[in-house]
């Protein structure tokens, strides 16, 4: 399927149409538009700078870059009229790629933190179930934690939440491969829960094992959308847009 492949007529569980978004005067995002059903997983891909960070950004409503022009939706709530608190209450849950673990606070207190606004996720317990090591260090300050254990409490936080699309930004960076399995291993249990997530990781493979379908943007436009599958299956895309 290629970028001018049309989108469902009946509105999906989630879409971005046409979305346009600057840096100031810089144009970073330009015109993307793709859309997910309920419980799907989609890999956003590209090389640096093709804006994928800068998409989920748009998508989760932060202050830049600027959405100015374009349509976002969440369970048809209109996310392009909201600004970032308002998104997140509407169910969106933005894992960044620095963490943003709150200095001060222990794990539990930044787990706690995530839920003082309605609507609640899942519980403490769930979230220590899930992971265990933040139940052992719930104590324990969050920033002093390993970089594995801070993307487990950052997804966790996320979780704290009732959210209904989870945006991680690039979760295996810096982590050690063993850890980075049990993080895979945290998503695959997620997926299973019926989460709706998208997922931007430089490590495209280990993205589209996970994912169902992958979006592949170069320079802020969407070049590629279709099956995880297909991407892996194609040489050629995958050197050209994805360097491996």
């Amino acid at each position: 399927m290629s970028a001018a492949a049309n989108m469902n007529t009946d509105r999906a569980y989630f879409s971005c149409d046409n979305i346009h978004s600057y840096y100031g005067e810089s144009y970073i995002v330009q015109g993307v538009s793709f859309d997910i059903a309920e419980g799907e997983i989609l890999a956003l891909l590209g090389r640096n700078g093709a804006g994928k960070t800068s998409t989920l950004r748009t998508i989760a409503r932060i202050g830049e870059p600027e959405l100015q022009q374009g349509e976002i939706w969440l369970a048809g709530q209109p996310l392009h009229k909201m600004p970032s608190h308002e998104a997140a209450v509407a169910g969106v849950g933005l894992v960044p790629e620095d963490r943003r673990i709150i200095p001060g606070l222990t794990v539990e207190e930044n787990i706690k933190l995530a839920q003082i606004v309605e609507p609640v996720g899942w519980s403490i317990e769930q979230i220590y179930d899930l992971f265990p090591r933040l139940g052992e260090r719930r104590k324990q300050e969050g920033v002093t934690l390993s970089g594995g254990e801070q993307q487990m409490l950052a997804i966790g936080r996320a979780l704290a939440r009732d959210i209904k699309l989870l945006l991680l930004d690039e979760p295996y960076e810096g982590l050690a491969p063993v850890i980075v399995q049990e993080i895979e291993k945290t998503l695959h249990y997620i997926r299973e829960q019926g989460m709706t997530t998208i997922i931007v990781e430089q490590n495209a493979v280990a993205a589209l094992k996970l994912a169902d379908r992958a979006v592949i943007l170069d320079t802020g436009q969407l070049v590629y959308q279709g099956s995880a599958a297909e991407v892996l299956e194609n040489e050629q895309l995958r050197h050209e847009y994805l360097a491996i």
